[in-house]
């Protein structure tokens, strides 16, 4: 099952559910102040399922390991994290160490501060690459992202 961890991602969590032709899910959160961040809702049936809850970007991790805690504490099977962006700032490193987060899979635009455990980075290289060699052949881009 794929996950947003609030409801800004949906449109990107809808784009790799229906990809994948898994279900959808996500978290109702509320921000009670500056990089704080609440659990309200998880909407989604979790129970026995795989969870991939998947972002934009990782900051401070706690977003998504309260997502991932509250995903478990309703009987998932295990949950898996996939973002483009791993800030990491701050304490995030030992938050995520910290969380039920079983692996983070992640890609390089940006280089990993602090590499954490159970990180898999995946290179955005080739897309880079097929992206410039179009622009500059003139071919058409809109297959690249789809």
């Amino acid at each position: 099952m794929i996950f947003s961890p609030d409801a800004g991602g949906v449109y990107r969590a809808r784009k790799m559910a229906k990809y994948l032709e898994a279900p959808l899910g996500f978290i109702d959160k509320r921000r009670p102040g500056p990089n704080v961040s609440e659990v309200v809702n998880v909407i989604g049936k979790v129970r026995d399922k795989t969870i991939v809850i998947v972002d934009d970007m990782i900051d401070t991790g706690g977003t998504i390991a309260q997502a991932a805690q509250a995903i478990m504490d309703l009987g998932a099977r295990a949950v898996y994290a996939a973002c483009t962006h791993p800030v990491f700032s701050g304490r995030a490193p030992e938050v995520l160490r910290n969380s039920s987060i079983r692996d983070f899979f992640v890609t390089d635009t940006i280089p990993l501060q602090e590499p954490i455990a159970r990180t898999t980075v995946i290179s955005v290289a080739a897309l880079l690459a097929e992206a410039i060699m179009r622009v500059h052949e003139d071919l058409s881009v809109s297959k690249l992202f789809e």
